[in-house]
């Protein structure tokens, strides 16, 4: 499978390059994303791209979008990426990895959630029996479920920086009231769900990251991805237990690899083996079949 690890539109104007996704204008109402095979590891990315990544990235943001439209309308537009293209080099391009979107102002926070005690939050939980000032019980294990779920907003940091934990009073003074509570429920709202449907599936969504712009009337909408590999951290659940991190279905892969060669996690990182981007390749494809079936 070939791997897209940056797209070149030269029919429409571009406008932005992250770390996955590149955006493009369709016109005043609408944006082209595309979301390539890159991958980024403790915020650097990575020369190897992921081949296929980005065509389960959109498939399976699409099955959410799809799945949890009533909890909170989203951004797409209901328009093919493959109509605003030109020609049959674009075309392939944005086949299967594509998203045509209504034109929103996003929110200055990652709204991030967490169900299990993992990754910072564990860290965090160890120094100070609490995740982002959130008071927690005493006595919780690494991985373990959560009284209930906890939104711990950050924010949006540039590319080769990292995102910074705020207080829910920090997004207040970011949002006003009103927003933050929006956001914190529909964030709230859109992981239950969805962490319900996933354990009928045996994926375990330990926590997920959920971006939200508004329109001009000040109506909130998801945007950017739901609920996939890259913004979630998802365990196969029969190899869960409590006291130890469960392998996920994701860049694990890889940063187990980096992390055992020594690199100082500064640009440029190394070029990493085939059969590491394989491995992380079949994960990322484990998890779309789990979900949405063959």
């Amino acid at each position: 499978m070939s791997a897209l690890h940056q797209s070149n539109l030269t029919s429409l104007p571009f406008l932005h390059r992250g770390k996955v996704r590149d955006l493009y204008e369709v016109d005043a109402q609408h944006l082209l994303i595309v979301q390539t095979d890159r991958l980024s590891a403790f915020d650097v990315i990575l020369d190897d791209p992921i081949p296929g990544k980005g065509e389960v990235l959109t498939a399976v943001s699409n099955f959410w979008f799809a799945k949890l439209g009533h909890v909170i309308p989203n951004h797409l537009s209901g328009i093919a990426p493959e109509s605003v293209v030109k020609g049959a080099e674009e075309i392939a391009q944005v086949r299967g990895r594509a998203f045509v979107t209504k034109k929103l102002k996003p929110l200055p926070i990652e709204a991030i959630v967490r169900g299990y005690l993992v990754g910072s939050g564990w860290k965090d939980y160890q120094k100070t029996g609490t995740i982002c000032g959130l008071a927690l019980p005493a006595g919780l294990r690494e991985a373990e479920k959560l009284p209930q779920p906890l939104f711990t907003p950050s924010t949006k940091a540039a590319i080769g920086d990292h995102d910074e934990n705020i207080s829910y009073a920090q997004a207040v003074e970011l949002l006003g009231e009103k927003m933050a509570e929006k956001v914190r429920d529909a964030t709230l709202a859109l992981y239950t769900e969805a962490a319900n449907y996933a354990a009928t599936k045996g994926i375990i969504i330990a926590d997920t990251k959920f971006e939200f712009g508004v329109d001009e009337a000040g109506t909130l909408y998801l945007i950017d991805e739901a609920l996939t590999p890259d913004s979630s951290r998802f365990w196969p659940a029969d190899q869960y237990k409590v006291g130890s991190n469960p392998p996920s279905f994701d860049k694990q892969f890889v940063r187990d690899w980096l992390e055992s060669t020594g690199w100082n996690k500064q640009a440029p990182a190394p070029r990493i083996p085939a059969e590491v981007l394989e491995k992380t390749a079949a994960k990322y494809r484990e998890a779309q079949t789990r979900l949405l079936g063959a």
